[in-house]
């Protein structure tokens, strides 16, 4: 047991060393390249088309002075992490072949899923950072999540037999083929999360949390390659953490954002039935903070479509507690305290299924 766990406890280490060294580097280039958008704020509102003056006021100005694809870091130093334990696992045998979590069973996915959602949102934010009309459409991103969700859940449902999800305390409920739709509206609803990459440190330390709650979940489960996996992908995000609390030297951006969250799609959907768990259903609870702040936008879009007026005075609601007087501070550290209590009862559920 003990050998066990420092199988996914050296990963998160290695992973945070890596990119602290990674992140330096990074950041000289892109203030070289001023790899910042080109116009601050947002132009149109969610979906109505009438802007977002409070959020512009905001942060209007901090985007176009702080760089984008700080995301770099956490994709970046996850890979280097799995390649560099594999390559002295290679030359030098035990104890370095023992740590080496790619696995086909566990880890190939998300790691699949990782570097697609890294690349693509990579393309987004070159795009952004060079061109004023801005990057990738939000068609051609859903789009792409969509697919790659697509994939992943047919990856799931034909290959590994798995067409049901964990129910806590009930046991698997048969969603038969449906279970591809299923993973891709979870996928899509990850995705949507991602845009709480709003506040200098907020996702980097909610991510890093989700992450290690899903790590412990793994390992409960024996599943100790994804639990290394998961570990590495939350110590990488702690070196960009150290990086992004505030004043922040660079963002997430899509790059990050995208890479995580379909990831984390793979990596909950992993330790739900495949490894006998509720990965799943502990989902909206382990990952609150995203939960939330799908469920503020889509009720401040539903209450200015149908009742012509908004719930929120910026949605998601993290941005609502920036225009009430809150500093961005306050609001970052008690999300980061909010997510290590659902991360916890959200682990307690998993254990006690």
């Amino acid at each position: 047991m003990i050998f066990e766990a420092a199988r996914v406890l050296v990963p998160f280490v290695l992973a945070f060393v890596i990119g602290i060294g990674i992140a330096p580097v990074l950041t000289h280039q892109l203030y070289k390249y001023r790899a910042w958008k080109k116009k601050g704020g947002k132009e149109r509102g969610m979906g109505d088309g009438n802007g977002t003056p409070l959020f512009n006021e905001l942060h209007k100005e901090r985007e176009v002075s702080t760089p984008r694809m700080g995301g770099i870091v956490v994709w970046a130093a996850t890979l280097f992490t799995a390649l560099i334990i594999m390559a002295f696992g290679i030359l030098f045998g035990e104890p370095f072949v023992s740590f080496d979590f790619v696995s086909r069973s566990q880890t190939w996915l998300p790691l699949f899923a990782l570097i697609v959602g890294a690349v693509v949102g990579l393309i987004d934010d070159v795009l952004e950072v060079t061109r004023s009309s801005g990057g990738l459409s939000l068609r051609w991103r859903l789009l792409v999540v969509a697919a790659l969700g697509a994939f992943c859940g047919w990856w799931f449902y034909a290959k590994l037999g798995v067409s049901a999800v964990g129910i806590p305390f009930v046991g698997p409920f048969e969603l038969g083929p449906f279970f591809i739709a299923f993973f891709v509206l979870v996928t899509l609803a990850l995705y949507a999360g991602g845009i709480i990459d709003g506040i200098d440190g907020l996702a980097g330390g909610i991510f890093a949390i989700i992450f290690m709650s899903y790590a412990a979940i793994a390992f409960a489960q024996q599943q100790v390659s994804l639990a290394a996996f998961a570990a590495s992908v939350s110590g990488a995000l702690f070196a960009f953490l150290w990086f992004n609390i505030p004043p922040a030297r660079f963002y997430l951006s899509e790059t990050g954002s995208m890479a995580l969250t379909v990831a984390l799609a793979v990596v909950a959907f992993s330790t739900d039935v495949l490894g006998e768990g509720v990965g799943v259903a502990v989902l909206p609870i382990i990952a609150l903070p995203l939960t939330v702040t799908v469920l503020t936008s889509f009720i401040q879009v539903f209450s200015k479509k149908v009742f012509k007026k908004k719930v929120f005075r910026i949605a998601p609601i993290h941005h609502h507690f920036e225009a009430i007087g809150w500093p961005a501070y306050k609001v970052t550290m008690r999300y980061w305290v909010i997510t290590i209590i659902a991360g916890i009862f959200g682990l307690a559920i998993a254990l006690l299924k």
